[in-house]
């Protein structure tokens, strides 16, 4: 019998600062509540409609550090991760669900004031953000910046943390200096529609 997939990719906003606890051991837990809307034009009244969906992220370790430090509330940002559903008891003895994105993948969108650049990334602000690539072929530039949770292909020219971490936010392959992207030969990015 084939194996399910158990992937979930949200773009939203913070809307509230993030919230960092610490477990006995000294592991970061970073709670994170991302909202995401889609809007639609009603068909029978030409109204138009707007719909705001709450997620609640979970992210953990050196991810979870880095979100607590350079998240803020109305902050943009890309998760990727997974769902897992927890069954708890409330204090009336009543079973309840919670389910929350657990995220293995996180990247900085936009700006705090539109010109900022995403920080790490540095490079070409606007609030545009890093495009993302294959493994091994980050690129060094862009308006966001790119944190994995745990090995796999990382998808930016940062190190990854499950090495231990304290090479999070280095370049790959130590100092050596980066080559430039490749120049995008008759393409401007002003003439993608969205």
């Amino acid at each position: 019998m084939a194996r399910g997939i158990n992937k979930v990719i949200i773009v939203g906003n913070l809307g509230a600062d993030p919230e960092t606890r610490y477990t006995g051991s000294g592991t970061a837990i970073t709670s994170l509540r991302i909202a995401t809307s889609e809007a639609w034009t009603d068909k029978q009244s030409g109204e138009k409609q707007e719909r705001t969906e709450w997620h609640r992220v979970k992210l953990f370790g050196k991810l979870a550090e880095i979100a607590g430090e350079y998240l803020k509330k109305g902050r943009q940002v890309y998760i990727e991760g997974s769902l897992r559903t927890d069954k708890y008891t409330d204090k009336d003895g009543v079973e309840r669900y919670s389910t929350d994105i657990i995220a293995n993948e996180m990247q900085m969108l936009g700006g705090q004031g539109g010109g900022e650049g995403g920080g790490f990334g540095g490079g070409q602000g606007g609030g545009r953000p890093q495009q993302a690539r294959g493994a091994g072929g980050g690129q060094g530039g862009g308006g966001g910046n790119n944190w994995s949770s745990g090995g796999g292909q990382q998808r930016s020219g940062y190190a990854g943390g499950s090495r231990g971490g304290d090479d999070y936010g280095q370049p790959r392959g130590g100092n050596a200096p980066r080559s430039a992207p490749p120049a995008n030969e008759g393409f401007d990015d002003d003439d993608i529609p969205f």
